[in-house]
């Protein structure tokens, strides 16, 4: 998907839109966000822990959470731009 139609869709749908940019290899341990989340990887790649499942995620790809999913996130060496979408 493309940033413009991503943002667009994020708008109408009432989300607040951010960029997070983290750069070089991170660990964010087991966590969960009082916002649903939508987001659109811009650049690097990121993977989410969820439910037992991991999932990369990389340049174009999209991925949604629901409010209070726990989960953990890693970023390898690259790093990752993500623009999101958050929404209470």
């Amino acid at each position: 998907m493309d940033r413009q139609t991503f943002e667009a869709d994020l708008r109408r749908d009432g989300y607040e839109i951010a960029t997070n940019t983290t750069v070089g290899a991170k660990v964010n341990p087991e966590h969960s966000h009082p916002f649903d989340v939508r987001a659109l990887v811009l650049d690097g790649a990121l993977t989410l822990t969820s439910e037992g499942k991991t999932t990369t995620y990389r340049a174009g790809e999209t991925f949604t959470m629901a409010r209070g999913c726990l989960h953990s996130e890693s970023y390898g060496p690259e790093g990752a731009v993500t623009l999101f979408g958050r929404k209470k």
